[in-house]
């Protein structure tokens, strides 16, 4: 008894087997997907924002260096005008002492002449003065 009770509790076992088997086939042959085709828009408008965004990075990012190289001449420039009007600026005082040493050095040479000619005219036997000598 305990043999038939096996082969029947076996029987039955594959019977609820096969009924689920077949209960699933006919689920999965039924089955229709889902529609992403809703997905799929937004995943394209998505897309095309990103290029954009993408696109509006490369171009400011374009801008910014382009900007930088120029600010890069620019300084570049305004250092060699600096140096050349430093230049021009330190030959301007150079030439401006040369000139004051060369003013002072005429002033000493009229003072000279012109303390000779005092000197001469007073010490003329013409003259009721007489000069005090240094």
């Amino acid at each position: 008894m305990s043999l038939i009770g096996s082969i029947v509790g076996g029987g039955w076992s594959a019977y609820q087997f096969y009924d689920d088997y077949l209960t699933m086939k006919k689920q999965v042959l039924e089955y229709t997907s889902p529609d992403l085709s809703h997905y799929d828009e937004q995943i394209a408008v998505l897309k095309a924002e990103i290029d954009s965004i993408l696109d509006e990075i490369t171009l400011v990012a374009d801008v910014a260096e382009d900007l930088k190289n120029d600010m890069k001449t620019d300084l570049r420039s305004m250092n060699n005008d600096i140096r050349h009007i430093t230049e021009i600026v330190n030959d301007i005082e150079d030439r401006q002492k040369e000139d004051t040493r060369e003013i002072f050095d005429e002033l000493k040479v009229i003072e000279e002449n012109l303390d000779l000619q005092i000197n001469k005219a007073l010490n003329n036997p013409l003259n009721n003065m007489s000069a005090k000598s240094k």
